[in-house]
């Protein structure tokens, strides 16, 4: 019979001494256990972006006539800021200031680029996915890049590189610029997803290839009408920016775009589910050309810009839902925002000034995208942390510049971006106390926020851009504003307090470097 043998039958020392080993492994154990406890996991991280949304879309930022219950579900159970800015009021220089902590106009590349365009990223530069790999996490990006790609000799049907893996993206899924710009393909990892090797990729933007048909000589081919600038290569019926020839097999189809980035977001966090990961989502809509899924069309009453709305908050809403069901929610820090303000007709002819009725993209903000206004920067901000972010509304000043420096502080890094500001506590919700300025861009031109107070410089140029009926914020005098009293910007005050004037004239050109001591020279019109 085999005999089970207890500590009475062992002769000490052995006994005391297995005895004390036992202890102390079940001390061991329960002090681990406190550890784990004390020491959480390090919260996942997911930048949600939109595309041309502007400050007044979401009922939580006072839109009456569209349906935005899952954005207004992260607003109204986290941190609605109401003074959150774009860097940019377009599209990559602002992107190229979320990922840095940098400002765009530091760099001379970072404006809206061709499809063809080299990466602006040095891949020496710190970025937030890359501070994120140093702190251990997993990084992805899903959607739309826009920031270059490669050295600017792109070959389409080779690895592209360098991209968003060179510079911090473990996993990427993106296009390569934006929905109207060729090419129209996916591309993972570097490679064009679904690449036929016989039917090679041609791209170009100064010249088209033979015998491809043209938005602008080929009317009948089209299901979407080219309003300006939008009627070279024709790919699904729509004219694009940019001429393109081959890759028949990899072309995208518009219409399935929201639920493809979708579902690669959903696989990246089940995939990273162990954490801790961080994903830079970024959505296409409501840029132009607006695809919405079939089950989407008028959905919101608007046509194709308010459809393509409610399609973008359904796919937050699905994407919130993997979260949650994965049990993933309680430890993810979401962060959603809009690369910069409204535009309505943007190159096509899709009724969104047509169909508009009531609705208020900008809210009561004064201009829109490409516009030094405050709607050109002023988007929607908002910071949703289950159990951890108190639902409230902040004025704090905040920009996107200053999500690298704040996640850095979140994850234990001393990383600091050019221009980011360690805000954490204030997208935490524990602190009021944001940024005390911000200059913004527009277009390579540059205006100044700081407090209270919004300063435009002249500038030469249309005050109206006619083609989306867009006041750009031009003029030949110096623009004063106090959002305070006049959010709108209505009221120039440049004459009436020119004290004010030099003082904001000399902080925006000590920020840029020119010379504030010579602002009491100056003579102000």
């Amino acid at each position: 019979m085999r005999k089970f043998w207890t500590t009475a039958h062992l002769r000490f020392p052995y006994a005391a001494i297995i005895i004390l080993f036992l202890i102390s492994g079940c001390q061991s154990k329960e002090k681990q256990k406190q550890t784990e406890k004390e020491e959480p996991q390090p919260p996942n991280i997911v930048i949600i972006y939109a595309d041309d949304l502007g400050y007044g879309e979401l009922g939580a930022y006072g839109a009456t006539e569209l349906e935005t219950p899952n954005l207004d579900r992260l607003a109204n159970g986290g941190m609605r800021f109401t003074n959150g800015y774009a860097s940019s009021a377009t599209c990559t220089p602002s992107r190229y200031a979320l990922l840095t902590g940098t400002y765009p106009w530091r760099n001379k590349s970072a404006k809206i680029l061709p499809g063809t365009a080299p990466l602006i990223i040095d891949t020496a530069q710190m970025t937030i996915p890359k501070m994120l790999k140093q702190q251990g996490y997993r990084t992805g990006i899903v959607g739309k890049w826009h920031l270059g790609l490669g050295d600017g000799n792109v070959n389409w049907n080779e690895r592209i590189a360098p991209g968003p893996n060179e510079v911090g993206f473990d996993r990427s899924y993106i296009m390569a610029a934006t929905q109207d710009r060729v090419p129209t393909v996916y591309i993972q990892n570097g490679e064009v997803v679904n690449l036929d090797p016989d039917d090679p990729i041609q791209v170009d933007y100064a010249k088209n290839f033979e015998g491809q048909p043209t938005g602008k000589d080929n009317p009948g081919m089209l299901k979407m009408k080219w309003h300006h600038g939008h009627n070279n290569s024709i790919v699904n019926g729509i004219p694009r920016i940019g001429f393109m020839k081959g890759g028949e097999s990899a072309k995208w189809v518009d219409e399935d775009m929201a639920d493809t980035f979708l579902a690669e977001a959903q696989k990246y966090v089940t995939a990273e589910k162990e954490g801790p990961f961080f994903l830079y989502y970024a959505l296409q809509q409501p840029h132009v050309p607006r695809t919405p899924h079939p089950r989407f069309v008028g959905a919101s009453g608007m046509g194709p810009r308010g459809d393509v709305i409610v399609e973008a908050d359904h796919m937050v809403g699905e994407f919130i839902n993997t979260l949650e069901n994965g049990g993933l929610l309680e430890n993810t820090l979401i962060i959603f925002s809009s690369d910069n303000g409204p535009v309505l007709n943007d190159g096509y002819y899709d009724d969104a000034v047509e169909k508009l009725g009531g609705h208020e993209p900008a809210g009561p903000l004064r201009g829109g995208k490409y516009s030094l206004f405050e709607a050109g920067t002023r988007v929607p901000f908002i910071t949703y942390w289950k159990g951890r972010i108190e639902p409230g509304v902040s004025g704090a000043l905040v920009s996107q510049l200053d999500l690298l420096g704040s996640l850095a502080d979140l994850v234990g890094s001393d990383v600091e971006g050019e221009d980011s500001k360690g805000l954490l506590d204030v997208f935490l919700g524990k602190s009021d106390e944001g940024r005390e300025q911000v200059v913004l861009e527009a277009t390579g031109r540059t205006a100044f926020r700081q407090g209270d107070w919004a300063m435009i410089p002249p500038y030469d140029g249309r005050a109206v851009n006619t083609f989306v009926n867009i006041e750009l914020g031009n003029a030949d005098d110096y623009q004063l504003y106090n959002l305070k009293d006049d959010l709108g910007q209505q009221k120039n005050l440049a004459e009436s307090n020119p004290e004010k004037l030099k003082e904001m004239i000399a902080a925006y050109r000590a920020v840029r470097g020119e010379g504030a001591e010579q602002v009491e020279e100056l003579e102000l019109k």
